[in-house]
This record gives structure tokens, sequence and C-alpha cells, in this order.
């Protein structure tokens, strides 16, 4: 199993509405965030991922990313700390989450199309593979076939700096209504000791990657 390595045009008109639709949001404080039912057909197309500007929405409650061909989030979702409600159903290439997202505590009410997530026993869908740790000069340049990520600005788990190691892991968590698969990336392994227990029913441990889960239930 792979990551979808499609890398974001910034340039097209696309990318520049979704921008404009952040701004226009956060200046007005808007509660509900819906930003592709305001976009044409062939914007929508054109964006595989949100923008980090998204965590000026501090004040917005329910994000609605319905059928859209985001391929990928960005860990500044963690920002926005007022979330309650994330609905980002029936975008099938979205397999797995920012770590950042347990960051959004409001959080009680998800819509997630959990058959394609990675890791899910239905679907017999692995996780891509990790390198545990890895030297990087350039955390702001990463290739998202093999990282999942174009680049780490800070660690997921206690957001500081990442400094030449990265260490990423895998981890299946219950964030609101539905069990997620989380990508970490850590700044180092004390990081990564620090994680929570997984979900019940899915590896217990963060990992690096694995077959396919097995039905909750049936513990690892």
């Amino acid at each position: 199993m792979a990551f979808d390595a499609m890398p974001q045009d910034t340039d097209s008109p696309g990318w520049r509405r979704l921008l404009t639709l952040i701004d226009e949001a956060a200046a007005d404080g808007r509660e509900v965030f819906q930003p592709f039912t305001e976009m044409s057909f062939d914007e929508r197309l054109k964006v595989v991922t949100l923008p980090p500007t998204i965590a000026k929405l501090t004040e917005v409650r329910r994000l609605v990313l319905y059928n859209t061909r985001l391929v990928r989030l960005p860990p500044e979702i963690g920002a926005m700390t007022n979330l309650e409600e994330f609905w980002p159903y029936q975008s099938h290439r979205l397999r797995w989450f920012p770590y950042e997202v347990t960051r959004c505590l409001r959080l009680r009410d998800s819509s997630v199309s959990t058959r394609v997530l990675y890791g899910n026993f239905r679907n017999g869908s692995s996780f891509p593979h990790l390198s545990p740790v890895t030297t990087i000069d350039r955390p702001d340049r990463l290739d998202p076939a093999v990282r999942g990520v174009d680049a780490v600005r800070t660690c997921s788990v206690c957001d500081g700096p990442v400094n030449r190691e990265l260490h990423q892991v895998w981890i299946s968590l219950r964030v609101a209504t539905d069990v997620l698969p989380l990508l970490v990336n850590a700044c180092s392994a004390t990081c990564v000791a620090s994680l929570p227990q997984p979900a019940p029913g899915y590896l217990s441990t963060p990992h690096t990657g694995c077959p396919r889960l097995e039905p909750p239930g049936s513990f690892w």
C-alpha cells in the first residue's frame, strides 16, 4: 500500500478560490465552513488538500468536506479549537488523517467513509510503510509519496520543532464517533512513547505499517 502522492497545484484557480474562502470565513467568524459548495466543479477537481491557513478558522464549529477529491489534510486542522462536527463523508480518497485532529477537544460528531480507511478490516487495506526514524534536511520539502505529507512544520505530539530527525508512526484512535488511522510526525522517540493507548480492537501500539486490521474485538 502506498500514499496518494498527488501534488497540490497552488497556482490553480481552485486553490486561490479556497484561500479566499478561508480568509472570508476567518474575517466574519462563521461557525459553519463548507467551502466546496461555493466552488465550481472544475475548481473542486484541482484541490487535493486544504491550506495551512485553516488554522485561522478558530470559530468554526462544523467543517463540511462532503464528496471532495481531497487526499490529505494539513496538521493545522488541530488549531480549529472550536470544531464540534467534522463531515468528510464520501471523500473516498481521504484514507488517513493527521494526528493533530485530536487537538480539537470539542469534536463530538463525525461522518467519515470508514470503509476506505487504511487498516479497515472490511476492505483489507494495509497501512503504507513508514521509516521509524529518518534524517531530514528540509522538513518543509518532503515527498508525499514516501512521507504522506509535503512538509512537517512542528511535532504532532509536543508542537515543538522537528530538527533533523523525523519519527513517523501510525496510531488508530477514536475521534468523535469514528476510529481513524492517524499519522504522527514526531520530533523524538520520547514523543512517540507518550502517545495514548490505541482504540480497542486495533493494533495495540503505534506502528510503522502493518497488514489489515482484525475485526474489533480481536486484539493484536
